[in-house]
């Protein structure tokens, strides 16, 4: 376990501190954090691994194919990678294993009887093309005017601005479409695909139904509103596609060379997968603590939980007898 109880950016905690919240952006910014390795790899791929503006004019399957291919290496590096690195050569064995449980194999519950062809499966056929053509819509969108484009050099002030809201826009959007993913039927039709993986792994982050890869990706439709550049689509888009692998991967902080390592895991949602019914959001969002579900990690944390049930469970009761 990580260091309990886990607790949420400072942004929405009272009494606000600017301190604590100034602190927390510079830690969570800092170079070499997954966040600042993201946007590197957002500015990379737009400066050499996506189409110019001028290509984009009109939807032709060169230049779409060409940001799938650049989106598939990536979730074939990062997926793949850490699944090869954890769990196929065991490089560290259970150390900073969240849940040391084997995943899953020969059960019916998976496509193809396997917990890992079924996760990847589901992400390269379903997550990879969906999030790709959320990206060539926008760069269309961009080419044809649809979209407000704005520069570093025209507006510097808006485009970092705008660079560090993003995180804490998707996690926004993250919450609210996920816990309506909870909501009966949709549980049924759809998110109950993913909560399959009660213990995860790299591919398990994009381990659910296409409908809702449509909607985890549909975050980027704010920049058909807002003046906004393609580097900041495509940085929104890697909180998806890089930290679905990452945050499922199971392990708190994984060790890529003998001295370097980075925190990947995330406990906070690797709570929500053991118990389904609590920490729905990120570490961005207040809601969970707002309407109760907020779990972090402690005894304590359980018993609310348990109490939260068991309200529940008695106001649905009462107003079936009524």
């Amino acid at each position: 376990m990580p260091a309990l109880p886990l607790k949420q950016a400072p942004y929405f905690e009272l009494p606000f501190s600017l301190g604590d919240s100034l602190g927390y952006l510079f830690n969570i910014w800092r170079p070499f954090n997954q966040r600042f390795l993201l946007l590197m790899l957002a500015i990379a791929a737009w400066t050499w691994f996506t189409p110019s503006l001028e290509r984009a004019r009109h939807f032709e399957l060169d230049w779409m194919l060409e940001i799938a291919l650049r989106n598939l290496v990536i979730v074939l590096v990062v997926a793949g990678g850490l699944h090869l690195l954890l769990f196929t050569f065991r490089r560290q064995g259970d150390d900073e294993h969240y849940d040391a449980r084997p995943l899953v194999k020969n059960s019916k519950i998976f496509h193809f009887g396997n917990q890992v062809w079924d996760n990847m499966f589901w992400t390269l056929a379903g997550s990879l093309p969906i999030g790709t053509l959320w990206e060539c819509l926008l760069l269309w969108a961009y080419a044809n005017g649809h979209a407000t484009l704005v520069t570093f050099a025209e507006n510097p002030v808006w485009f970092i601005g705008l660079m560090l809201i993003v995180p804490i826009w998707s996690g926004f959007h993250f919450y609210w479409y996920h816990r309506l993913g909870h909501v009966e039927p949709l549980y049924r039709w759809f998110h109950s695909w993913h909560h399959k993986n009660v213990n995860t792994g790299p591919w398990s982050g994009h381990a659910m139904h296409p409908v809702e890869h449509l909607f985890l990706y549909s975050d980027l439709a704010i920049y058909f509103f807002v003046a906004s550049h393609p580097v900041h689509v495509i940085f929104n888009a890697m909180l998806h596609t890089v930290t679905g692998p990452t945050s499922h991967c199971g392990y708190h902080r994984v060790r890529l060379t003998r001295f370097f390592s980075l925190q990947l895991g995330d406990f906070m949602h690797q709570l929500h997968h053991r118990y389904c019914d609590c920490n729905y959001g990120s570490y961005e969002t207040p809601w969970d603590k707002v309407f109760g579900s907020f779990h972090d990690g402690t005894p304590a944390g359980d018993q609310l939980i348990k109490n939260r049930r068991r309200q529940l469970f008695e106001k649905k009761n009462q107003t079936v007898r009524t």
